[in-house]
């Protein structure tokens, strides 16, 4: 089982949204620190994320980044330290980048059906310029796990 450690987020030029008022009290008994510790989503950048985590000597048994690029910074800066990933470190990302599908990376992440996309927003443009849809709509796709080897079970 996964132990959780907090998250991480970027850098933002605007104040976060307020916290659900139960989410510190969520976090306490897990452990898990309660707020996010700010690092740039870029995969140059994003390897320095983890730094603190090395440092510490703890490791997260996971850790689940902002995006594909990011948890390449994360593979990366954990390959350097000598962690292995999956086997004391699973790492996932989200967007289903090109890049996470090669071999050399073979990143887990979480697909967001690009081709999805690009179809529901053809037919809503065609139906507001072509059809004359004035009211808004809302198209909710579901995301699709790919698993692949950066995950797995945790060796202690």
């Amino acid at each position: 089982m996964h132990r959780p450690r907090g998250r991480r987020q970027g850098r933002h030029r605007h104040r976060p949204p307020p916290r659900l008022p139960g989410r510190h009290a969520s976090a306490r008994p897990r452990r898990a620190h309660p707020d996010p510790v700010r690092r740039p989503h870029r995969a140059v950048r994003g390897a320095r994320g983890p730094r603190h985590l090395l440092d510490e000597g703890e490791l997260p048994t996971a850790v689940v980044a902002y995006n594909d690029q990011c948890a390449i910074g994360v593979l990366a800066a954990l390959s350097r330290a000598g962690v292995p990933v999956p086997g004391r470190v699973s790492v996932a990302g989200y967007d289903d980048d090109a890049l996470s599908r090669l071999s050399l990376v073979d990143l887990t992440t979480v697909s967001q059906s690009a081709e999805d996309q690009a179809r529901h927003a053809v037919r809503a443009a065609v139906e507001r310029l072509d059809e004359g849809r004035k009211e808004p709509r809302e198209v909710v796709l579901a995301p699709r796990l790919v698993i692949r080897g950066s995950t797995g079970g945790v060796k202690p």
